[in-house]
């Protein structure tokens, strides 16, 4: 394979046969994919940590519920802001999806439509009055050069459109059956797996 299509912006919901507990039901938003690898978040591994136990200046931008999300097994120790902007999505689209320097609020850049990452070290109060919602992660996951596309190849994982509301999902624990049951083709019976397949 000489190019890697990009799928950044893109989630990646593990299929039931996915072994590795890191990821079992996980959905994972794409930050960035190329042929060098891949970097994404676990968009519905909520924890116990209050936002404002580690990150007291964000606690108050951050969606319900308002607490840090395991985004992955990678650099636990990191925190990474995702932000939706609302109307940044038509203005991607008006410029025919190029993204612009300068483009969206300061201290905010592009991911996917209207979904970006939040530059942590900028003060909250640049982005408060743009912002729509804000989700703190602590860690990401991480895939080496052409790793994830094996993982494609093997069936873990299924590819599907991100929606700006999947990052600030009210009921995350919920994510993975309402993600595939939106899906307009055969992956919306898959949302009726049972949790423990030996008890069907």
């Amino acid at each position: 394979m000489t190019e890697v299509s990009s799928l950044t912006g893109r989630l990646l919901v593990a299929t039931p046969a996915l072994a590795d507990p890191n990821f079992d039901r996980a959905v994972v938003l794409l930050l960035d994919h190329d042929e060098e690898g891949s970097l994404g978040v676990v968009l519905n591994r909520p924890t116990p940590v209050g936002v404002g136990d580690i990150l007291e200046s964000w606690a108050e931008l951050a969606g319900e519920p308002g607490v840090v999300f395991q985004g992955g097994p990678v650099s636990l120790d990191s925190a990474l802001g995702v932000a939706v902007v609302p109307g940044e999505a038509q203005a991607e689209g008006a410029k025919g999806g190029a993204a612009v320097l300068g483009d969206g609020p300061v201290g905010w850049r592009r991911v996917h439509g209207a979904i970006g990452l939040v530059d942590l070290e900028a003060p909250p109060e640049l982005l408060a009055a743009a912002l729509g919602s804000l989700r703190i992660f602590a860690g990401y996951a991480g895939w080496g050069p052409g790793q994830l596309e094996e993982e494609l190849v093997e069936g873990a994982w299924y590819v599907v459109e991100s929606e700006p509301g999947d990052v600030s999902s009210p009921d995350p624990e919920r994510l993975w059956r309402s993600v595939l049951r939106r899906q307009r083709n055969e992956l919306a019976m898959v949302a009726t797996y049972p949790d423990d397949p030996s008890l069907n």
